[in-house]
C-alpha cells in the first residue's frame, strides 16, 4: 500500500477512533483545533495579516506530520484571508477532508507585484512574509522537518520555481503548477525532486514556461516529472491537485 494510502487509512481510524471515545466520555480533555483554520500573522513592523492554516484532522503533538507551504495565483490576493483556499490545493483538500495527512499553510499577498510574476519571489516583501508565516505555523505545531514541501499555481508557481532557487535545501520536493522560472537557475534544484502541470493551451501563462524550465533541468541531469495537460487552458490545478499520486509522490521524498 502507498505511503499516501497508509497515511490517509491511518488518520480515518484514529479519527474515528477519536470520536468514539469522545462519545463514550472515555476522553473529555481538550484536542487542538483541526482542519481549515484562519489565523493572523504580525510582523516585526507591527502590520497584521490573516492567513489559513490546514491542520489534518487526526493531528496529536506527539507525532510530527509533514508540511506544506501554498502559494496561490494572482486572482486570490488579498486581504480578506480567505480567497487562497477556495482554489487550488485548498479545493483539493476538501475533497479528502478527512484524511488528508499534510498540514498546509495558505499565505495570502496583500497585492501583486507590478510585473505579478515576481510577487512571491523570496526577496520581495510578500515571499518573505510566506517564508516568515510557514515558520511561524512550524513552531506552533509538531511538523516533520525532513518532509516540508513547496507548491504554488500561476503566480504561486513562478514564486515556487524562485523560492526552490534561492533555499533548495529547505525543501524536500516541489509541485510548480503552470508556472515559470528562470533556466539559468536549473542547477540550483537538480537535485530538488520536482513534479511540474502546466496545460499546452495556457493563454496566461505559456507553456513554453515549463518546457524551458524541464528541458534546462533534464539537460544537466536532473528528472523531473512533467505532466502537460493536453487541450487545457490556464486552470490546470484542478487537474494537477485532484491527482492523489502527487501527494504520495510528495511522501516518497524526505530531506536527508
Amino acid at each position: 500500500m502507498s505511503a499516501f494510502r497508509l497515511l490517509t487509512v491511518a488518520a480515518a481510524c484514529l479519527t474515528a477512533v477519536a470520536v468514539a471515545a469522545r462519545a463514550g466520555g472515555a476522553d473529555r480533555s481538550p484536542t487542538p483545533d483541526r482542519g481549515f483554520l484562519s489565523r493572523t500573522y504580525q510582523g516585526a513592523d507591527g502590520r497584521e495579516v490573516k492567513y489559513v492554516v490546514f491542520v489534518p484532522h487526526d493531528y496529536t503533538p506527539d507525532r510530527p506530520v509533514p508540511a506544506i507551504l501554498f502559494l496561490h495565483g494572482a486572482g486570490e490576493a488579498g486581504t480578506d484571508g480567505e480567497r487562497q483556499v477556495r482554489v487550488g490545493l485548498g479545493k483539493a483538500i476538501r475533497a479528502r477532508e478527512s484524511t488528508f495527512p499534510f498540514l498546509v499553510v495558505f499565505p495570502q499577498a496583500q497585492k501583486r507585484r507590478p510585473t505579478v510574476l515576481d510577487t512571491w519571489f523570496p526577496n520581495t516583501a510578500e515571499g518573505g512574509r510566506a517564508l516568515a508565516i510557514f515558520e511561524e505555523v512550524r513552531k506552533q505545531y509538531a511538523t516533520d522537518p525532513k518532509r516540508l514541501y513547496l507548491t504554488g499555481m500561476s503566480m504561486g508557481g513562478f514564486g515556487t520555481w524562485a523560492m526552490a532557487a534561492a533555499f533548495p535545501d529547505r525543501w524536500a520536493a516541489i509541485a510548480p503548477v503552470c508556472g515559470g522560472g528562470d533556466p539559468a537557475c536549473a542547477d540550483k534544484v537538480k537535485d530538488l525532486p520536482c513534479w511540474c502541470f502546466h496545460g499546452d493551451k495556457d493563454p496566461l501563462v505559456k507553456v513554453e514556461q515549463s518546457r524551458r524550465m524541464v528541458a534546462a533541468l533534464r539537460k544537466i541531469g536532473a528528472e523531473p516529472i512533467y505532466t502537460e495537460y493536453e487541450g487545457v487552458p490556464h486552470n490546470c490545478w484542478d487537474r494537477a491537485y485532484g491527482t492523489d499520486r502527487l501527494y504520495d509522490w510528495l511522501l516518497e521524498h524526505t530531506l536527508k
